[in-house]
């Protein structure tokens, strides 16, 4: 979805008057909208849009995609429209909706681009598209002979149909690949930088890096992928410390204790859902 450079201002500021009050606020939240992007000594405002950069712009655009499309969602076209079950996750302006009928999915489908129209907004023609997912998804395209379901990226992950030992369905997650290629791409540009750094001082920096990475991408089932990175982050070293003579002597076992020793085990660091709010609702 297209939504910082596009959102309308006077909607914008119409939908946060429903929640401030004090015309001081809002007077000041028009100046930051109008302040428009310094690009090269050039100053630009388009008069359209929340500015990139702006301290602001990602609550503000939060706000107004809250009322455009959270509020339409679950007040108005989910309690009428659809037949069976829908389901909407959104985090900014990237959305995934959830539906047990595929008749239901394209009437939202169709419903969602007249919605987003009306508020100058529009979906990204190359993230929009209808995906088969779910635990009857393998079996039904198995019956079709369409082979595996397709799978989505969403907040860096890519998520995929799998099965748990016992032939159950479960939601597969992985880091997405151009992701992993593009942060190893960048953590080798650095090493090259420090080739004749202290080899401990350097170690110890890869291992925040990797913890970092724990942190976002530790989730259920994506540890042999964390492993992965693991193993391809070590050999990116390896060949960094092998380049920095022609005499080198490193070897893997050597380089498999300083890790040990230095970076975090690879362990999940954020449960399921139903175990992290394992807590009843006081309703």
């Amino acid at each position: 979805m297209w939504s910082f450079d596009t959102i309308p201002r006077d909607w914008l500021i119409a939908f946060l008057e429903h929640r401030i009050g004090d015309r001081r606020v809002i007077r000041l939240i028009r100046k930051w909208l109008d302040a428009g992007v310094m690009d090269d000594g050039t100053w630009t405002d388009a008069g359209v849009g929340t500015p990139q950069g702006n301290i602001v712009s990602p609550c503000l655009a939060n706000v107004f995609l809250h009322y455009v499309l959270d509020l339409w969602f679950h007040r108005k076209w989910r309690p009428m429209v659809p037949e069976g079950e829908a389901i909407i996750i959104r985090y900014a302006d990237d959305v995934v909706v959830g539906f047990q009928h595929k008749r239901d999915a394209e009437r939202y489908l169709r419903d969602i681009r007249e919605r987003l129209d009306r508020f100058g907004l529009s979906l990204h023609p190359d993230k929009t598209r209808l995906v088969e997912f779910g635990r009857f998804a393998s079996a039904n395209r198995r019956r079709r002979g369409a082979g595996r379901p397709e799978t989505f990226h969403f907040l860096g992950f890519t998520h995929f149909c799998t099965t748990t030992r016992r032939g159950r369905f479960r939601l597969g997650r992985k880091p997405i690949a151009k992701r992993v290629n593009r942060t190893l791409a960048r953590i080798g540009e650095v090493l090259r930088e420090r080739w004749h750094h202290d080899i401990w001082e350097v170690g110890e920096w890869l291992g925040r890096v990797f913890q970092g990475w724990l942190n976002y991408f530790a989730v259920p089932g994506s540890g042999r992928f964390l492993r992965a990175f693991r193993r391809r982050l070590q050999r990116l070293w390896l060949r960094a410390l092998r380049r920095r003579s022609q005499r080198h002597r490193f070897d893997w076992k050597r380089l498999e204790r300083m890790t040990e020793i230095l970076w975090p085990r690879v362990s999940i660091r954020h449960p399921w859902p139903d175990q992290r709010f394992a807590v009843k609702h006081p309703r």
